[in-house]
């Protein structure tokens, strides 16, 4: 079966990683101490400490689990241009109904965050802006209506 590439700024790869680095540590030192202790106090089928200790223990190794897997299917995009949109760039865009203007950048779906302004590759606004050039006016169908957006600039 083929490796499904996932696509990751250099920030966004670092940022999992580190996370991945944290979780190791949390589960191999706090969680196994919580877990000593917890066992310390005695009966383990009515040890609630125990057994919260054990799911979480649980949660953090899927995690992990997940990341390592996410990680070793990255592929970092370094080789940015401005020409056309792409996964990495700031994209300046502005509404065409409100006037607003607002940078975004586009990101894997594994680093979107709208609060940051990372905007997913696969959501409406990421699928209409990819390809797409300074100057051109895009039009998008999302959930909450429609709407147009002209590519003020494409940053790296």
């Amino acid at each position: 079966m083929a490796k499904e590439t996932i696509f990751l700024t250099k920030e966004g790869y670092e940022k999992l990683k580190k996370e991945l680095e944290t979780l190791k540590q949390k589960l191999m030192f706090e969680i196994a101490e919580r877990i000593k202790e917890a066992r310390e106090l005695g009966d383990l089928s009515e040890n609630s400490e125990y057994q919260e200790a054990k799911n979480e223990q649980g949660r953090i190794a899927a995690r992990v689990n997940e990341l390592e897997n996410m990680l070793s299917k990255a592929e970092v995009i370094e080789d940015l241009g401005t020409n056309s949109v792409n996964i990495g760039n700031w994209v300046i865009i502005k509404n065409l109904v409100t006037g607003e203007e607002k940078k975004i950048q586009i990101v894997s779906p594994h680093e979107a965050d709208v609060f940051q302004n990372k905007i997913s590759i696969e959501s409406p606004l990421g699928r209409a802006l990819v390809g797409k050039k300074a100057g051109e006016i895009v039009k998008i169908k999302a959930p909450n209506g429609a709407f147009k957006y002209e590519i003020l600039g494409i940053q790296i």
